[in-house]
């Protein structure tokens, strides 16, 4: 888990979340919401000076949410940018002439600016390292038959042989010229069996339009070569992606040429045909379909040395970052069973363990940690046939493995990295927490008129009566009841709650509750519930919701049953 910029750390305004409205909410709505808090914090509803001074800050901000939301130009600025829309600088936001997306597009012309600016001192390094093991000693040792019989082996000689057979080190960075053009400058060495090479690529990419864009490459290594690349999307459901390569060799001239046409088939499935001519001819076709839980992928290709058939998919487990994944391919060249899983660890970083069971390829283990930009393979030949045991232990090794890692490594890593970054928020934060904390008690002071008086008539005519609110970082522990102890991290909101309602109904929208008058954040960075006790026609309920979570009561399902 990465830590965010300072400014992410900030905490922002939220004005729907102040006025206690929807993003949607009409201009009747925001209206009512104004005239609804102008009752409470309008200096002149209060007498005592020191409530007087009080109102004055709340009224003001409500007065400033309210201009905001009811100006389309302000609102809309607001909708995209937030606060940071509203204050840059440069631009008159105000201008009446001007339509919102007149004025969304000269914001969007000084962010480009900006982002240029930014551009140009990147240089997106991205990084491939692939280290391939030769474990196969492990299930196929050699027969002990093959010593002399009067020869005894060493302890060294029976432990099996596990070597690096293969090494592959990639790496490219990004040097942007203008927004439209980037030179990329890569390069690659690779050792197998005590032999290697490389080579160093630099490319040059133009984009014309978010339509199409062409690159030229320059390449040395294996003989110098020279290719062009273009994109070009050609209708709404078909785009075209291709290239040349010309390659100098001393017995002359290698062409070759590459081609790729799609097609989008419907909302999820896209389909393409690849040829690829030169040394090696092959035509490939592949149907790609991909919804929020499903990714499937079939292909065919046909050509030298192999022609095969490929079936991949997916299952996405949203809630869990977690992928299970499944592929079968069959051909020329033999049959293939990879089945495994990838797990996203941090904010980051994903981990993946997939296990490949193949003729004539044996079984291997293949593990990627992609961090960042930075991609590192392991794949581990564990058998050269198909048996039962190194099937089961690439299985279970790596669960096993993660298990242990996960909870003896990555946890609390994440745990310390999580509190530095509370511990941030809340240095940040520091003087406008002490004004938000201030500013809450000040909201709570000024509804205790209305607090009495909407509690008095919602008992009279036996409504919705809160009995208890609080807000902060609250145990979900299903043993625990409502008396939760009142501490730094936990607010108690029961005064502001009671004034929301009207007509024996209370209403919350998706938004943050920390925004909300009377309230502030008592558990910056940490995940926030609110809870609340109440009583409907004099009947005991009890609920608790998330921070963003709407809420409407009362709900019959909230309804506390009294044996």
């Amino acid at each position: 888990m990465d830590i965010e910029s300072d400014e992410e750390n900030v905490i922002e305004e939220d004005f729907y979340s102040f006025l206690n409205v929807s993003k949607e909410a009409s201009r009747e709505e925001i209206n009512n919401a104004y005239r609804r808090l102008s009752r409470m914090y309008h200096p002149d509803k209060h007498v005592d000076p020191e409530l007087k001074s009080k109102a004055e800050v709340l009224f003001n901000k409500t007065k400033k949410a309210y201009e905001v939301l009811s100006d389309p130009h302000r609102r809309a600025i607001y909708d995209s940018l937030g606060m940071k829309g509203l204050e840059t600088e440069g631009w008159e936001i105000v201008q009446r002439t001007k339509t919102p997306a007149e004025i969304r597009a000269e914001y969007e012309q000084l962010a480009e600016e900006r982002a240029e600016r930014r551009k140009q001192q990147r240089t997106n390094p991205n990084g491939n390292i692939t280290v391939a093991i030769n474990a196969t000693d492990l299930f196929n040792p050699y027969d002990d038959e093959l010593f002399d019989d009067e020869f005894e082996p060493d302890l060294l000689q029976r432990f099996p042989n596990i070597e690096v057979s293969s090494m592959q080190f990639s790496q490219s960075v990004d040097f942007p010229l203008t927004q439209k053009d980037t030179c990329t400058l890569s390069g690659q060495l690779q050792t197998q069996n005590g032999t290697g090479g490389g080579g160093v690529n630099l490319s040059w990419r133009h984009i014309y339009s978010h339509k199409s864009w062409a690159e030229v490459e320059l390449a040395a290594g294996s003989g110098p070569s020279v290719s062009f690349k273009g994109f070009r999307t050609l209708t709404k459901r078909f785009f075209w992606n291709g290239g040349a390569v010309l390659q100098f060799t001393p017995e002359g001239i290698r062409p070759g040429v590459m081609s790729t046409l799609a097609m989008q088939i419907d909302k999820h499935s896209v389909g393409y045909l690849t040829y690829q001519g030169g040394i090696r001819s092959i035509v490939s076709t592949s149907i790609v379909r991909d919804t929020e839980f499903n990714h499937y992928n079939l292909s065919i290709q046909v050509g030298l040395p192999h022609s095969y058939i490929s079936l991949n998919y997916t299952r996405k487990m949203l809630s869990q970052e977690l992928k299970l994944k499944l592929s079968v391919k069959a051909g020329t060249f033999g049959g293939v069973v990879e089945y495994g899983a990838e797990k996203k660890v941090s904010k980051h970083s994903n981990l993946s363990f997939a296990v490949t069971v193949g003729v004539p390829s044996g079984v291997k283990l293949k593990i990627r940690l992609t961090r960042a930009n930075q991609v590192y393979n392991f794949p581990i030949h564990l058998c050269e046939e198909v048996m039962p045991s190194p099937i089961f232990y690439a299985t279970v090794v790596p669960l096993i493995v993660y298990v242990v890692v996960k909870k003896g490594f990555v946890e609390p890593f994440l745990k310390e990295q999580k509190a530095k970054k509370v511990e941030k928020q809340k240095q940040n934060n520091f003087n406008k927490l002490l004004e938000k904390r201030k500013e809450a008690q000040a909201a709570q002071d000024l509804m205790t008129a209305t607090y009495t008086r909407i509690k008095e008539a919602e008992e009279n005519k036996k409504g919705l009566v809160i009995i208890k609110a609080i807000y902060g970082k609250i145990s979900t522990d299903p043993n625990e009841t409502g008396d939760h102890e009142i501490s730094n991290e936990v607010i108690d909101v029961t005064i502001p709650i009671q004034c929301i309602v009207k007509d024996s109904k209370l209403t919350m929208h998706e938004h943050t509750k920390s925004q909300l008058p009377g309230f502030f954040d008592p558990a910056i960075g940490e995940d926030k519930m609110l809870h609340i006790i109440y009583n409907y026609r004099e009947q005991p309920y009890e609920v608790t919701i998330k921070d963003n979570e709407s809420l409407r009561l009362p709900k019959n399902s909230h309804r506390v049953n009294v044996t």
